[in-house]
C-alpha cells in the first residue's frame, strides 16, 4: 500500500514533479480551482488527467487546425473512436493509439496491450471490430536488443489480435537509427456497425448506476499516462509498474458482453466508455463531464485482484480489459446477469448526482472532493515556444543529384533495405483472413475488406515517413496524408477520413513544439485538398531516448469506401501484353529517399513542395479509372521510386515488364509523390488515355518472362526478378538471424 503524505507533506516534498504535474500547475489547482490542499489521491488524480496524453495541454491549440466535420460524420474527435457515414444506415468506426514507451520496456505486453486498448475504443462506440493494422518504426536490425523489441513487438500484436479473431490485415514497419532506444508502436482497429447501435461515453440522469464491468483492478500500469507523458531515458527502461498486462481471452468474453448489450438492450443503458489511459479516473471524470453531471463512487466495492490497494491506486491503474457503464436505474440486476452470463464480474460502484462534484469515498472517508471540470475542461494550456531547426533553415536547395552508381547493383540492394524488404516473415503471424472477409490482406498498397450482405468493402492503411517530416515538417505532413490516399485509390476506394498518432521528442524543445505545429499545418492543408475529415487520434510526445529525440513521426491511419468490389484492381499483374502506364510527372526527389540512405549511409536536404490541387485531382482521375475497371493492377510509387514499384508488382507472379522511360538512371529511384504504375488491357488503352490525358505515359508492356527490362535515357538493363524476389523475400530473415 502507497504511504501517502499529507497535503502538507505534498506542499513542501513536491511529488508531483515526479508525475508531470509542474508547480505552475499545482499552485492553480490550490489557489484557482480548489481553494485548498489537494490530498493524496486529488493530486494524483490532477497528475494523470493532467498530462499530455489525457488532456493534451500542450497540442490541443494545435489539433484544432484539422478539419473534423463532413457530410459523413456522425462522431467526431471526442468519444472513444470517431464515426463516419457508409450508406445504407451503416458506419464505420476507426481509431489508432500509441504505445510508444510501455512497448520500449516490455515490448510484448506493450504491444499487446496497446491492441487491446484500441479494440475496446471501437466496441464501446457499439461497433464490432473487424480489422486490426499497425506502423511499427525500429532501430536498424544490427544489435540484438532491437531484435528483441521487434520480435516480441510483433508477437505481442500477432497474439491478442489472433486470440480476439480480429484480422490484422495491414500496416507498416521502418527501420531507422533515430528509434533505436524509442520504437513507435501504433495500433489502429477499424470497426462496422449499424448507425442505430452508436452509443457514447456519457453518465447522466440523477440516480444512474455506475457500473464497473470485466477484469479486477491490480497495481499494473499506475501512472501510465504520465510515463507516456514524460522523456524516456535508460534509468525509466525498468519501470515495468506502468505498463499493463493483457488478457485477450477475457477481452473477448468482455466485447461480446457489450455487443450483446449495446445492440439488443439499449433501453438499459445510458453510455459506456473503456478505462484506458489514466485507467477509471478518466473513464469516470470524462463520461460525468460529457453530460455535465456529478459523480459519487464507492471504492471499496471496485473488483481489486491485489489486498490493501489505496484510493490512489485503485483509480490510477491501467489494469485492462476493463469498461465502465453508465445504467439506468432499475436495470442494474439485468446488467449483471448479462454480464455473469459471460462468466464477467458487473459491480455497482457509484451512482450520477446532482451537481458537478467528484466524490470518491473509501472505508468510510471521503477521499476526493473536487469538481468534475476541474481534472477535464479546466487544465492549463500550455504556450510553447517555436523555433525553426538550423537543418531547415540551412537546407536551401533541394537535392537534385547523387553520386553515380551502378544501376543493376543499387537496384539489388535497394530491394534488400529494410524498409522496402519483405515483411512477410512478420505479418505471417498475424491472422489476416479470421471472419473470412479479408478481399486484400499485408502487403498491398491497402488491405480491403467486404462487406456482407452488399457489393461494398472497406479499403484501409497505415502510413508515416518520418524521414520527409524531419526534413521539412509541413511538406512532410502533406505527404503522409497524400501516400495514405494514394494507397486508397489504388484499391478503388474513396478517402473518407482520417485518424492519426503524432509521435514527437519533447514538446518543450522550441524545435520539436515547431515540428509538431508545421506537420500538422501541413497535413490539415492535405486533408482539406482531399475533404476528408480527422475524426479521432491521438498525441504521443516526449519519444526520445537520451534526450535524443525521433523523427517527427505523424502516423495516419485512413479509411476509404468502394461502392463495388467488382472490378478490383491490386498491386499484381495479371496478363502479359498488358500496356503499362507510368501516371504524373517524375521529378529529382531524393532528400530522404531511401536511394540516398542507401548511397549515403544518412538523409539531409529540402524537400520540394507541389501542387496540392493538381495532385489531388490526379488522384480523382485515378480513382475514376479503377473504379470503372480499366485497370488490371495499380501501384502507387513511394519507397524506392519506379524501379521498386516494378518489381514489386511482378513479385508472385509469372510476369515481367519491358518498360522505355524517358528518365536519368537515378530518376529510377526517385520518390515524387503522387504517381502510380498502372496496367491497362490492350482494349481498354483508349478509355484509359482519354480519362487520364497527359497524366498517363505509355511506358512498356506486361511480359510472359521474369524479368524488368528497363531502357532510360542514358542506359538498358535486364534485372532478373527471381533473383531479385528471393533477395527480397530473404532480407530481413537473414538479418533477424545473423549474429552481431
Amino acid at each position: 500500500m502507497v504511504t501517502e503524505m499529507t497535503p502538507e507533506e505534498i506542499k513542501i516534498k513536491k511529488p508531483y514533479l515526479n508525475w508531470g504535474l509542474s508547480e505552475k500547475e499545482y499552485n492553480y489547482i490550490c489557489q484557482k480551482l480548489l481553494k485548498r490542499l489537494p490530498n493524496y489521491t486529488e493530486t494524483g488524480l490532477f497528475a494523470v488527467m493532467w498530462s499530455e496524453h489525457c488532456s493534451y495541454k500542450m497540442s490541443k491549440a494545435l489539433l484544432r487546425k484539422f478539419p473534423s466535420q463532413g457530410v459523413r460524420v456522425l462522431q467526431g474527435p471526442g468519444e472513444g473512436a470517431g464515426i463516419l457515414d457508409i450508406g445504407d444506415n451503416q458506419a464505420v468506426v476507426f481509431k489508432a493509439e500509441s504505445h510508444n514507451h510501455p512497448s520500449a520496456v516490455e515490448p510484448y505486453q506493450g504491444a499487446a496491450t496497446g491492441v487491446g486498448g484500441i479494440i475496446r475504443d471501437i466496441f464501446s462506440m457499439g461497433a464490432r471490430p473487424i480489422a486490426l493494422l499497425d506502423s511499427l518504426h525500429f532501430g536498424e536490425i544490427n544489435r540484438p536488443r532491437i531484435k528483441y523489441l521487434i520480435n516480441e513487438v510483433v508477437a505481442g500484436i500477432g497474439d491478442y489480435g489472433n486470440c480476439m479473431g480480429i484480422p490484422t490485415v495491414g500496416g507498416e514497419i521502418t527501420f531507422d537509427s533515430c528509434y533505436a532506444g524509442n520504437p513507435l508502436v501504433n495500433a489502429m482497429c477499424v470497426g462496422l456497425m449499424d448507425q442505430n447501435d452508436m452509443q457514447k461515453g456519457r453518465a447522466q440522469g440523477i440516480g444512474n448506476a455506475v457500473i464497473y464491468v470485466g477484469a479486477k483492478t491490480g497495481r499494473d500500469g499506475i501512472h501510465g499516462a504520465t510515463f507516456a507523458s514524460a522523456d524516456f531515458a535508460d534509468e525509466r527502461e525498468t519501470q515495468r509498474s506502468a505498463v499493463q498486462v493483457g488478457d485477450p481471452f477475457m477481452e473477448k468474453l468482455l466485447m461480446e458482453a457489450c455487443l450483446e448489450l449495446t445492440h439488443q438492450h439499449q433501453d438499459w443503458l445510458v453510455g459506456i466508455q473503456d478505462m484506458g489511459a489514466a485507467g477509471l479516473v478518466s473513464s469516470s471524470c470524462e463520461m460525468a463531464s460529457k453530460a455535465q453531471s456529478g459523480m459519487e463512487l464507492q471504492l471499496d466495492l471496485v473488483p481489486q485482484r491485489e489486498p490493501n490497494m489505496s484510493a490512489y491506486e485503485i483509480m490510477l491503474s491501467e489494469s485492462q480489459e476493463r469498461m465502465l457503464l453508465c445504467v439506468k436505474t432499475g436495470f442494474e440486476e439485468e446488467v449483471k446477469q448479462l454480464f455473469k452470463d459471460y462468466g464477467l464480474e458487473a459491480v455497482v460502484i457509484g451512482r450520477v448526482t446532482s451537481g458537478h462534484q467528484y466524490i470518491l469515498w473509501q472505508h468510510g472517508q471521503k477521499v476526493t472532493d473536487i469538481p468534475v471540470s476541474s481534472l477535464t475542461e479546466d487544465v492549463l494550456e500550455e504556450q510553447v515556444p517555436e523555433k525553426q531547426p538550423q537543418r531547415i533553415q540551412t537546407a536551401q536547395e533541394p537535392i537534385t543529384w547523387l553520386a553515380q552508381f551502378d544501376v543493376e547493383h543499387v537496384f539489388y540492394q535497394m530491394l534488400q533495405q529494410p524498409t522496402i524488404a519483405s515483411k512477410k516473415m512478420f505479418t505471417q503471424t498475424y491472422d489476416s483472413q479470421v471472419r473470412t472477409n479479408t478481399v486484400v490482406g499485408p502487403g498491398s498498397d491497402a488491405a480491403v475488406l467486404r462487406i456482407r450482405r452488399t457489393k461494398k468493402g472497406l479499403a484501409m492503411t497505415t502510413d508515416g515517413n518520418g524521414r520527409l517530416v524531419y526534413l521539412d515538417p509541413e511538406v512532410g505532413g502533406k505527404l503522409a496524408v497524400l501516400e495514405a490516399a494514394a494507397n486508397l485509390v489504388a484499391s478503388g476506394a474513396e478517402p473518407l477520413g482520417i485518424t492519426d498518432c503524432l509521435n514527437y521528442g519533447d514538446p518543450h524543445d522550441p524545435e520539436i513544439y515547431w515540428e509538431l505545429h508545421h506537420s500538422i499545418k501541413g497535413m490539415a492543408a492535405a486533408c482539406r485538398a482531399l475533404k476528408i475529415p480527422v475524426i479521432s487520434g491521438n498525441v504521443s510526445l516526449y519519444n526520445e531516448n537520451n534526450h535524443q529525440a525521433i523523427y517527427p513521426t505523424p502516423m495516419v491511419g485512413m479509411v476509404g469506401l468502394i461502392q463495388n468490389l467488382q472490378p478490383r484492381a491490386t498491386i499484381a499483374l495479371k496478363n502479359a501484353g498488358d500496356q503499362v502506364y507510368l501516371i504524373g510527372t517524375t521529378k529529382d526527389d531524393y532528400a530522404g529517399s531511401e536511394l540516398q540512405k542507401l548511397l549515403t549511409g544518412s538523409i539531409s536536404g529540402k524537400l520540394q513542395d507541389f501542387d496540392l490541387a493538381s495532385v489531388t485531382a490526379l488522384l480523382k482521375k485515378m480513382l475514376t479509372a479503377v473504379q470503372r475497371g480499366l485497370t488490371n493492377s495499380v501501384h502507387d510509387l513511394s519507397e524506392g521510386g519506379l524501379a521498386v514499384a516494378a518489381a514489386e508488382s511482378a513479385f508472385a507472379t509469372q510476369f515481367g515488364l519491358r518498360l522505355e522511360v524517358d528518365l536519368s538512371d537515378q530518376q529510377l529511384f526517385s520518390e515524387t509523390p503522387g504517381r502510380f504504375l498502372v496496367t491497362v488491357p490492350a482494349e481498354k488503352t483508349a478509355g484509359f488515355t482519354d480519362l487520364l490525358g497527359s497524366n498517363a505515359q505509355l511506358v512498356g508492356q506486361v511480359t510472359a518472362q521474369k524479368t524488368l527490362e528497363l531502357k532510360t535515357l542514358t542506359g538498358c538493363y535486364q534485372l532478373d526478378l527471381l533473383q531479385a524476389e528471393k533477395l527480397w523475400e530473404e532480407a530481413i530473415p537473414c538479418l533477424m538471424k545473423s549474429k552481431d
